[in-house]
């Protein structure tokens, strides 16, 4: 239940698992489209119907491998165990209050609750970071590396402030300015750092395009910055991964290999007996 690599019934329950949390997120942006809401069987939806053998699935994959491990409180709180119990928990909350939550969603703040649990349904698809060595890894990236991510941010927000003041202060005369404001700036110049560049705000003075030159111009140059110490490091948690799932595939076949040796032996003192007698 825990390592894919362990055996070939481990692999066909990551399969299996990996399939079924596809399904379920595909069912979930399915069930948004109104023509499908009025298919049904039996007076229930076939979205819904989807998602219940999704849920099953997930629950019984939980509650195998809760009362499979050694250690209850370490694996409550592993996180990707949090995230198993966050993907199945709004489906039996709206079972268990279908009602309240119908008359909820019409009342304000608790109405928006009651969608973001829904929402939290999405998170299903970090399941696969289980049986994705690839996800892990990144994970492990993102979790070493979150100085130099913090740093990035910080060059990122003090790029933002520093070219939607400058292009206020050269655009703000213009009539029919899109830049009224500062605030009003930041859109664009976040838009600009990150070269996505939408164009639904531009500048209109050969100041403004000189400003954002220099803008975008900041952006490769930051964006650049990063990419060969995370890609350094995901590398080597991969390859680490990869080199310690390969071993306790070897280890296993190993020990089954040590005990078949074990039993020919002592299959053949017993048939060497057998004869001498």
């Amino acid at each position: 239940m825990e390592n894919p690599y362990s055996s070939i019934p481990a692999k066909i329950i990551a399969i299996l698992s990996s399939i079924f949390v596809l399904i379920s997120i595909v069912t979930m942006c399915l069930s948004t489209v109104e023509e499908l809401k009025h298919m049904n069987l039996y007076g229930v939806s076939y979205m819904e119907h989807m998602e219940m053998a999704c849920v099953i699935f997930f629950t019984t994959e939980y509650v195998i491998r809760l009362l499979s491990t050694s250690d209850i409180t370490r694996f409550l709180k592993t996180v990707l165990n949090i995230v198993d119990l966050i993907a199945i928990l709004p489906f039996y909350i709206q079972i268990i209050f279908p009602d309240d939550m119908e008359r909820m969603e019409k009342v304000g703040q608790l109405g928006k609750m009651l969608k973001i649990i829904r929402l939290m349904r999405i998170f299903r698809i970090l399941k696969l970071a289980r049986h994705s060595i690839g996800l892990r890894a990144f994970g492990f990236t993102i979790r070493q590396c979150y100085q130099q991510v913090c740093c990035l941010f910080l060059f990122i927000a003090m790029g933002v402030f520093t070219f939607s003041a400058l292009m206020h202060s050269v655009e703000h005369d213009i009539p029919g300015t899109n830049f009224p404001s500062i605030p009003d700036a930041w859109w664009w110049a976040a838009v600009s750092i990150s070269t996505v560049g939408y164009g639904d705000t531009i500048p209109d003075t050969t100041l403004g395009r000189i400003v954002a030159f220099l803008c975008i111009s900041f952006g490769i140059i930051l964006n650049g910055m990063p990419i060969s110490i995370l890609y350094n490091r995901f590398s080597d948690f991969y390859a680490k991964l990869k080199a310690h799932e390969s071993t306790g595939v070897m280890k296993i076949y190993t020990e089954i290999k040590f005990k078949e040796r074990i039993m020919e032996k002592i299959k053949t003192c017993c048939d060497t007996r057998q004869n001498t007698d």
